[in-house]
């Protein structure tokens, strides 16, 4: 399975040569000069642009001035301009095209150097880790599973006195207890909740008599009363 996988890994590897820098530097430059002439070849066509609509405006003047051989002379002018403006148009678009070429050959460069790359280390990784060594852990791996499986089949079985007990048995047994025990709660006399008697609103004490309070006394009297106490000294 890993030789079907990495088998072509060499071949893909010595086939490729990685870019040198010298070529790298060289397209990169090309690149930034297609840039710069397009920068400039669309300067120049601005400004051709403002010349034809400035030869119109002449034409125009001299046209409001009845004279029509330097109005004619300034259209003729108008379409040398154009005519030109038609010539640069043509050499942008092959600048364009060279430009999104060599940046379209860049990018790919890039690409297949990085995959070249990626071929070599894989190579390096396949000189390290030996095709029979990954199959032989394989093989311990599936065997050490293989052996867990069984050890956990056999704790699953019930071992000694456990594995020959009758299950069937066991359940009606249980069964037969469950109706001794319905039968042992039809069997007990109903319990008959005692009613409270209720509480007899209590009595209330024997409130005491009230005494009666002596009249209080005069003056005359209380100052009789003082002169009997000094006449018993």
């Amino acid at each position: 399975m890993f030789k079907k996988l990495f088998g072509s890994t060499k071949a893909v590897a010595e086939s490729i040569p990685p870019p040198s820098n010298a070529s790298v530097n060289r397209t990169i430059n090309t690149i930034q000069s297609l840039i710069d002439n397009e920068e400039n070849l669309e300067k120049r066509k601005a400004l051709l642009e403002k010349r034809v609509d400035g030869e119109v405006e002449k034409s125009k003047e001299f046209l409001r001035q009845k004279k029509k051989a330097q109005a004619l002379q300034c259209l003729k002018k108008k379409k040398l301009l154009e005519a030109e403006i038609t010539n640069l148009n043509n050499m942008i678009m092959r600048v364009a095209e060279q430009r999104m070429m060599l940046e379209g050959q860049r990018t790919t460069v890039e690409v297949v150097s990085n995959m070249h790359a990626a071929a070599l280390t894989a190579k390096d990784n396949m000189k390290v880790m030996k095709i029979e060594s990954v199959d032989r852990v394989i093989d311990e791996i599936n065997e050490t599973n293989d052996q867990m499986r069984q050890l956990n089949e056999v704790f699953a079985n019930p071992l000694g006195a456990g594995n020959d007990l009758d299950e069937d048995e066991l359940l009606g047994e249980l069964e037969e207890l469950e109706a001794e025990e319905i039968d042992r709660e039809l069997l007990e006399p109903a319990v008959v909740p005692i009613s409270k008697t209720p509480a007899l609103p209590s009595v209330p004490a024997k409130m005491p008599a009230k005494t009666t309070a002596a009249p209080a006394k005069t003056d005359e009297e209380l100052e009789l009363e003082k002169l009997q106490a000094e006449m018993a000294l």
